[in-house]
């Protein structure tokens, strides 16, 4: 009787060690996805945003970002994960913005995002400033044209 109740101890000091290695994932990951490296804020104009993945969909997206008139544009990729966001960047696409992100690192697959810039906060930018002083406004779209289709 001492062999199988030896049996029965190993058991339950394997299922111990699984339940603690599981709960030290659980917290690894719930730390590093909570945990911000950096955060910081970027003006440009969205060029792209779609949501992507096999298995895991993600808010991509893709900023164009000029700092002198005349130079070349450098892009600045990015994830969204609160909704709230991805309706303000698809209302404001096309229009100059500035993204507060927060950089996350050590989340180890996809399905938390392709880059590690996570988008939290999306603001119109007015106005873009040249040189002390000298601004140019941005310019306001249109509204839209009443349809051509008479009312009921």
């Amino acid at each position: 009787m001492g062999a199988y109740d030896q049996r029965g101890i190993g058991k339950v000091r394997v299922l111990l060690a699984l339940l603690v290695l599981a709960a030290l994932a659980a917290g690894y990951f719930w730390s590093a996805s909570r945990w911000s490296y950096s955060s910081g804020e970027r003006a440009g104009w969205v060029q792209k945003f779609s949501r992507k993945g096999w298995i895991c969909k993600t808010w991509e997206g893709e900023m164009a970002m000029v700092s002198m008139p005349g130079s070349a544009t450098e892009k600045f990729a990015f994830t969204v994960w609160d909704e709230s966001a991805v309706e303000q960047i698809n209302k404001l696409m096309g229009r100059r913005v500035n993204l507060h992100y927060e950089q996350r690192v050590g989340l180890p697959t996809s399905c938390f995002g392709e880059t590690r810039y996570y988008v939290t906060q999306v603001t119109l930018v007015e106005e873009i400033p040249l040189a002390p002083g000298v601004v140019v406004p941005t310019p306001v779209p249109a509204p839209a044209a009443p349809s051509a289709t008479p009312p009921k």
